[in-house]
């Protein structure tokens, strides 16, 4: 099971030189996976939780990949309906080929009215609009040589019945954010369930990376959330339920703490240690 980290592109703590700290810091702990968010228009539903500075995931994922040499690079996730189809098939082709074949898409069909708004898009209509797109940007990286690409990766999140089918239909990984276990256990089986006769897609959830002194109990524990123990615990549970790639999310909820990377680089170096003994 391959492990990577969601890195906060956006926050009063983000710069140039933090988030070339962070490659540097994932990739030197041996995590295997870099990835970033998406947002275009910062409108006040967004700026709530990721303010300004919000660094676009294609641009910055293009000048990480010349400060880095393995790591993997990828979105937490692209939000399908904001581009042109053939903007990101091209966009990722060449990404993916300047980078040496590192890239993931992981993407969704995102949430942020406000924002669809601003840019123009019907927020009622993003489902189809994500699984029109999605099935171009398959198809020009398939049929066309000035975008051929991969094979990229493209992971599809969503827990609806809806998400699950896209994830079924057009994804190589189901890619559930931030839940319980049981969530992700039930998740799971209705993923098989939908899937029917067909492949079911691989696994790779994001969860959270929160540590603390004391366990956390209660069944609204978010995975990845307690002690060391808990979440090496979580780590070998998702690696038993058949995750290909589990991506830790150190950032939590306040902005502010985008201004203290050194409190997640000290979790992400304790969970690279300890998984290392372990696995």
């Amino acid at each position: 099971m391959k492990i990577g980290v969601n890195v906060p592109n956006f926050g009063p703590g983000t710069d140039p030189g933090a988030l070339r700290a962070w490659a540097r810091t994932v990739e030197g702990l041996g995590y295997d996976l870099l990835m970033v968010s998406d947002h275009v228009a910062i409108t006040p539903d967004v700026a709530g939780q990721y303010p300004a500075p919000f660094y676009e995931p294609f641009t910055t994922l293009s000048w990480l990949a010349g400060v880095t040499e393995k790591v993997r690079l990828g979105t937490t996730v692209l939000v399908v309906p904001y581009r042109h189809p053939l903007l990101v098939a091209r966009m990722a082709a060449n990404l993916d080929a300047l980078s040496g074949g590192r890239l993931v898409i992981g993407a969704g069909i995102g949430w942020a009215k406000q924002e669809f708004d601003a840019l123009g898009v019907p927020f009622d209509q993003r489902g189809k609009l994500t699984g029109e797109y999605l099935r171009a940007i398959r198809a020009a990286w398939a049929d066309h040589d000035d975008y051929r690409a991969g094979p990229i990766p493209l992971w599809l999140g969503g827990h609806s019945d809806a998400g699950l089918r896209r994830a079924v239909e057009l994804g190589d990984a189901w890619h559930p954010l931030r839940m319980t276990m049981s969530g992700f256990r039930e998740g799971l089986a209705r993923l098989k369930t939908l899937a029917g006769d067909r492949p079911v897609p691989a696994f790779a959830p994001r969860i959270l990376l929160r540590v603390t002194g004391e366990p956390v109990t209660g069944p609204d524990r978010r995975a990845g959330e307690g002690t060391l123990e808990q979440v090496l615990d979580d780590l070998t549970q998702l690696r038993a339920l058949g995750a290909d790639t589990v991506v830790l999310d150190p950032f939590d909820a306040d902005p502010a703490e985008t201004l203290r990377p050194e409190i997640a680089w000290r979790d992400l170096a304790a969970i690279a240690a300890s998984w290392k003994e372990n696995r």
